[in-house]
């Protein structure tokens, strides 16, 4: 029986990058198949009742820290971004339709968008930052924002977050392994484990 993990992100959240990053490695190490999961985060805080825990100042002070030190254990870039929070609805549309229309182009998007936000501070709340990551990444920005339109695309979006919010969800990142949720990026281990 092949191994798999369900790996629900949104590019919105800083635990999501760090995992983001570690998932090839994960995957190398236990053999596993990571089916990733795109969802928006926003749509299951308000479903689930749940907030940023950067929105606590104590729990933010501490979180920055935390995120600091997991990164530099994983040795990857981070740091916080100045425009956070981000509306990642545009965002997470262009990762569902290219997870629909073009799969083997959702990683290299997600990875662009990542590293835009979590290494390199850039406002993805503004089009015309969003338009000049995807053009330095090898994308068109208007064939991607015309698939951010598309009502399939929406309703794929829309879907996947209820699906998650259904399944237990409340924040990102979230991984499965079978019947078995994880949450948080500080849980890599645990998944891991299941893995094996």
């Amino acid at each position: 029986m092949s191994k798999s993990v369900e790996f629900y992100f949104d590019v919105g959240s800083p635990a999501a990058y760090l995992a983001w990053t570690q998932m090839p490695r994960i995957a190398a190490e236990t053999g596993a198949t990571v089916h990733d999961r795109p969802m928006l985060l926003g749509g299951v805080f308000q479903a689930t009742g749940n907030r940023s825990p950067m929105e606590v100042p104590a729990k933010s002070r501490w979180m920055e820290q935390d995120l600091a030190r997991h990164a530099a254990r994983y040795g990857v870039p981070f740091r916080l971004n100045p425009h956070f929070p981000i509306n990642t609805l545009m965002l997470m549309r262009a990762a569902v339709g290219l997870q629909m229309r073009q799969p083997e182009k959702l990683r290299p998007c997600v990875d662009a968008v990542m590293r835009a936000i979590w290494v390199d501070g850039r406002d993805m709340n503004e089009p015309a930052e969003v338009a000049a990551v995807l053009q330095q990444a090898g994308f068109e920005p208007q064939a991607l924002l015309a698939l951010t339109q598309d009502p399939a695309v929406k309703e794929r979006l829309k879907a996947a977050t209820q699906e998650a919010v259904a399944r237990g969800v409340f924040g990102a990142p979230t991984f499965f392994v079978g019947d078995q949720m994880f949450w948080g990026q500080d849980r890599l281990d645990f998944v891991k484990e299941s893995l094996r």
